[in-house]
Parts: structure tokens; sequence; C-alpha cells
């Protein structure tokens, strides 16, 4: 049976620009789920909690030094901070005057280098929006030099025409046909790139995956010992949900096996996705890897998502396009041996929008010599502050720094802080316990 001419299309256009082969066959696997009608919804009612989860603070083995010398640590970053309305990299984004997210994963990865005697590479997955950028900023980084790249480019697709699904053609600004294909993209693109055989080539054997707006993620050799002691191919870490809970994802059982559901996964009228209490476990996307076990079987197949937007994303007028994505923490339903360990709440701190960066920007939190983001001590184990910025005045970066002029505002006692209008914060400003202020 011969492929429709959506996907031929699709195929060609992706050749045409030199995507690999790898991620070629990942978009077919894709389009062809489209096709049969799969949307990668999990209903509630085809879902079980997960009751118990090994805890990380229960492992006590750590690696051997053999073992930490074949680990890797690998950074997804390949997201603008579009959402925030920057145009440049998020992980340039700063986070404690002075340091960027960049800045603070460059000193945790030489810390830990010097801590474990270990090579440890650091290792980006960039895309094409990022990667100038990001080389850029870690010029004067020599010292992380090893003996493998610095990074390797997240693949593309393009868009679809939500009417044919064919690839849209938008002449005034081409960019804007391609998009990329979620970070399930990974697997892929370590493969294509090439990057999966020069690890191997140089003997690394584990990956210890991180988003770069999670400066929480930091290397374990407790989790790296759990591995290779019991020869598991996939380790992802959760955390014990809270009302925090709004987008990210949460495990779950159907019939019997551990599955990831992802908010676009989530049927519509079905609200018991932030149900914390329920779910109890959240998907932090800090994952290891064993990556013969990549190299023997080939991207594991993970659960289409369909993403509808427009072409041109600042723009609703522009045609609707539905762009295939998928979930690298879906793998954990398709590797067979996969695991999961809960940990501690510090190891997840994202900063998804302008309420996260002024949680990590504010005294909750203290940069620690080595890199570390730790709560600050006033906080005695109380889960981070939630913070809620009027999205009209602050979801912007320039708006939201504008607001702020003296600096953030004292967080480390505070349990809430919800802004109402367009409110301007001196220095010195104090919260304490759950605040409300209105402008």
């Amino acid at each position: 049976m011969s492929d429709p001419p959506g996907l031929v299309a699709a195929l060609e256009k992706m050749r045409r620009a030199d995507v690999s082969e790898a991620a070629i066959e990942a978009f077919r696997r894709a389009y062809e789920q489209l096709l049969a009608g799969e949307t990668g919804k999990l209903p509630s009612d085809e879902l079980e909690p997960v009751r118990d989860v090994r805890a990380l603070d229960d492992l006590t083995a750590e690696a051997p030094d053999d073992v930490l010398d074949r680990a890797v640590i690998l950074k997804l970053n390949g997201g603008l901070g579009t959402s925030m309305g920057l145009s440049s990299p998020k992980s340039l984004i700063e986070v404690k005057p002075g340091h960027t997210f960049l800045d603070v994963i460059v000193r945790q990865v030489l810390a830990q280098r010097e801590r474990h005697g270990a090579r440890l590479p650091l290792v980006l997955m960039n895309s094409f929006s990022t990667q100038d950028a990001t080389r850029r900023a870690l010029a004067v980084h020599p010292e992380l030099e090893v003996d493998v790249p610095i990074d390797f480019l997240q693949s593309r697709e393009p868009k679809l025409r939500a009417d044919d699904l064919t690839p849209i053609e938008w002449p005034d600004d081409p960019e804007l046909e391609w998009c990329p294909p979620g970070h399930g993209d990974l697997y892929a693109s370590l493969i294509g790139s090439g990057m999966l055989d020069q690890l191997l080539d140089r003997g690394y054997e584990y990956a210890f995956t991180a988003n770069i707006d999670n400066l929480g993620a930091t290397f374990d050799p407790r989790v790296l010992a759990l591995m290779a002691d019991e020869h598991r191919p996939f380790v992802m870490e959760v955390v014990v949900g809270t009302e925090a809970e709004r987008k990210g994802g949460h495990i779950a059982l159907r019939n019997g096996r551990l599955v990831l559901r992802e908010s676009a996964q989530v049927p519509e009228g079905d609200d018991s996705f932030t149900d914390y209490r329920r779910w109890r476990y959240y998907n932090t996307n800090n994952l290891w890897l064993h990556l013969p076990t990549l190299a023997e079987q080939g991207p594991p197949p993970l659960p289409l998502i369909v993403n509808r937007k427009t072409v041109d994303p600042a723009d609703p007028s522009t045609p609707e396009v539905l762009q295939l994505e998928s979930a690298m923490g879906a793998a954990l339903s398709s590797i067979e041996g996969a695991e999961v360990v809960c940990v501690p709440r510090t190891r997840f701190a994202p900063v998804k929008t302008t309420n996260d960066l002024l949680v990590v920007r504010s005294d909750a939190y203290v940069l620690e010599e080595d890199g570390r983001m730790e709560p600050a001590p006033d906080r005695s184990g109380a889960p981070p502050p939630v913070v809620d910025l009027d999205p009209r005045f602050y979801k912007l970066i320039a708006d939201f720094e504008a607001r702020f002029p003296g600096g953030p505002p004292s967080l480390a006692r505070a349990e809430r802080l919800t802004v109402r209008g367009d409110v301007t914060f001196g220095p010195g400003t104090v919260v304490i316990g759950a605040a409300e202020v209105e402008g």
C-alpha cells in the first residue's frame, strides 16, 4: 500500500532539509498513528493510581568509580523563551544576579567532576534556534571540553495543515513551516546525529538527562548505582504531587503497566489531571538512560501527542496546523524493565513561567558554591512558595522585570503570593505566609 500524498510530501521535505533517517522514521510512525485515528488521549477511567514507589533516600549504594566514568550529563536546551516574550535561548535567562541557567549548569557539572573524579561530560541537545547563541555563551568555559562534542541538534519536522495533513507552505516566513517534534525526539536525535555512536565509542554507557531549566536536577550516583546493579535500561525520577502541578505529567497504571500521562493527553472534560492526591506521583523529566540498550533497540515507540496551533503562533488568524509530538518520558511504558524512583522536591524546580522565575530569583532558593539550587534554610522542608502573577502584566519578561525594579521580594517565609492587577514592587518587600496584592 502506497503512502498517502501528505506523508510523501512531508518525507520529501524532510529529506531536502537533511533531516536524519532516524527522525524521518519517527515522523512516519507518528503520521501513521494520526491516520489510524490515534490521539494519544488517556481517559482517567482507563488508569489506576500508582501506590508505592521506591524512594531515592532508600538507595544507599553509590556507583563505583568505573561506572561513574561511564556516565554523561545530557541537558535539553532546545527551547527559546518565547512564552516569556524572548527570542533567545531560555537557558540564557538570568536566574540569580550574574548567573544564567547555563552558568549554573556549568558550575554544577564542574563541581561534580571534581567530587567524583570522573569525566562526566556535559552534552546539550540544542535546536536550530539555540545552538549558535549557546555555543557563544559556552566559549568562556573551555574547561568543559572533554572527549565528546558539547552538543548535537534536535530534529525538526513539517507542520501539517489541519484540513488535509499536507506540509504547510508559508513563504512569508519559511521557518514557520517547521516545528520541533517534542522532547521525545531525544532518542531519534541521539541516533541520527551520530552522538550516540560517539558516546559509545568513548566508553559512555549511561546518560542522566534533564531539562536545562530545572536547576534541581543534579547528577546523583545512587540512581546510577541502581541502574548498574539491577541492569535497568531506563529510570524516571518522580516527585509527590502538590497543588502546583498544572502541566508536567503524572504516572499511572494502565492494564498493569506504568504509563506517563501528559496534560495534552487528557480528554476534554476530564478535569482530574491536577488531582495530585489521586495520581500522587508526577514526572520530573529527570531520566536515566542505558545507552547500549538504545543503540540495540532503536528509538522506543512513543504515544502520539497532537498539538493544534496556528502556523504563526503569534497570529491566531493564520491557518490551523497540527504538530506531531511525543514526550521522552513516555518511554516508561515501552521499555521493558523501566523503573521509577521518588525523589525529594528539591530535584524538581523547573522554570516554565515568570511565576516560577520569581521563586528561584528570590531568597526562597540559595545558589551554593557547587551550583546546587537549594531551598533557603528558613523554609525548613516546606514546599516552594506558590506564586500567581496576573498574566496581563507579568507574563512577558520585560514587563515582569519592570515591575520588580528593586529585585524580587523576599519569599523565604512565604507560602503563596497572588498578584492581581498592575503592581510595581519596591525594594525590601517581604512576603510572609499567604499574601494577595491588588493593583
